[in-house]
């Protein structure tokens, strides 16, 4: 057989087109008439019938056996030939004009009793059966657990704006991690973002408390002295009232715990593009801040988000200088940033510029942990 001609699977592959893109079942779901598909059969030319009339027959037979008595589909037939071979009925369309049989063909019908049995549930529920109507495969991917779904639905929406914190989660058979393995399902029932920070905050739940890591000198007024190091929420460490002469913020942890703390000073985590945290202390909006990134593409992101907050931070060891005297021990960023910069000195910017277009080489960045010491206490120091 020619392989230009139409086979039923071929057929199947014009139906499943629209089974795949969940029209199919979007208007199963809506009750409408079932969108007729009709497919042109590619068959033999006429002046091809005589060379092989067998072969032909065999074509037209196996379109004609893949029907099932037209329970898959069925055949529009037109005459072709001549004197020289007489005339044959071949098939020239394959019309599905169904939904079983289009669940036929295809072989979807268990799915298609799944989607009606998950339709069913919840249909009382209209913002969810909506959902379900215009996400049919999604829908079907979580068809065990519509039942918990359902619960968790009704529990978060009832308690919007309640303060709880999702373990609180009272709703039958759901637990917390039933809710945040499905966080992002129930996110697009709910109509909320589908980030853990974002679906607790748009639902008004309470959200794991954010600390904040710093490591105050032990001259600074408002903490007893022989503390070393605190972790501390964020609003209860806003709250307080400290005036330290200088800050600190480096981004990574290991580098934070080994620089020294200036006298009277204090050395904050910024934890990378958690660095809003820190941006928000009110009680660093006076004071000499620095802050110590990657000298990378993102630590140059991270550093203009917290200027956002403190526009009087000045970077520390993130100069061409310091990239350059570190060649050696240069690495490759995965997944360069490359945002416009605003609120970068010119220095900074006509560095990050070059990071960006790679005109120092492929993807450089330079770790902060990857720095010499005896450099980096050097110029702390300075």
């Amino acid at each position: 057989m020619s392989a230009r001609w139409t086979t039923p699977d071929q057929v199947a592959a014009q139906v499943r087109r629209r089974w795949a893109d969940g029209s199919l079942l979007r208007a199963y779901a809506a009750g409408e008439p079932f969108p007729r598909v009709e497919v042109p059969l590619r068959g033999p030319r006429p002046s091809e019938i005589g060379d092989d009339l067998e072969e032909v027959r065999g074509w037209a037979a196996r379109l004609d056996a893949g029907r099932r008595d037209d329970a898959r589909y069925t055949l529009e037939w037109t005459t072709v030939g001549g004197r020289h071979f007489g005339r044959n009925q071949v098939p020239a369309r394959a019309i599905v004009s169904a939904y079983e049989q289009a669940w036929g063909l295809l072989g979807v019908a268990d799915d298609v009793r799944r989607f009606a049995s998950i339709l069913a549930l919840v249909a009382p529920v209209a913002p969810v059966e909506a959902w379900v109507v215009a996400n049919p495969h999604k829908a079907l991917a979580v068809a065990e657990q519509w039942p918990a779904l359902l619960a968790a639905y009704s529990w978060l929406d009832e308690h919007r704006g309640s303060g709880r914190y999702l373990r609180e989660i009272s709703a039958p058979g759901v637990d917390t991690k039933l809710a945040e393995r499905h966080r992002r399902t129930l996110a697009a029932l709910l109509g909320v973002p589908g980030t853990a920070s974002g679906f607790l905050e748009a639902l008004g739940l309470r959200g794991k408390p954010e600390l904040v890591r710093l490591r105050p000198s032990p001259e600074l007024v408002g903490l007893p002295q022989s503390l070393t190091e605190l972790a501390v929420r964020a609003e209860e460490l806003a709250a307080l009232e400290l005036r330290p002469t200088t800050a600190l913020v480096v981004e990574n942890e290991i580098s934070y715990l080994s620089v020294p703390v200036p006298p009277g000073g204090v050395v904050l985590w910024g934890k990378g593009f958690e660095v809003d945290r820190v941006g928000r202390l009110l009680w660093l909006a006076e004071v000499d801040v620095r802050y110590w990134g990657d000298l990378d593409t993102h630590g140059f992101a991270i550093l203009d988000r917290f200027r956002a907050w403190l526009p009087q931070a000045r970077s520390v060891l993130m100069d061409r200088q310091t990239l350059l005297g570190h060649r050696d021990r240069w690495g490759v960023e995965e997944r360069p940033a490359r945002p416009l910069l605003s609120r970068l000195t010119a220095e900074e910017h006509e560095l990050y510029d070059d990071l960006v277009t790679d005109r120092l080489g492929d993807r450089v960045r330079l770790e902060q942990e990857r720095l010499d010491w005896d450099w980096v206490e050097e110029r702390l120091g300075a």
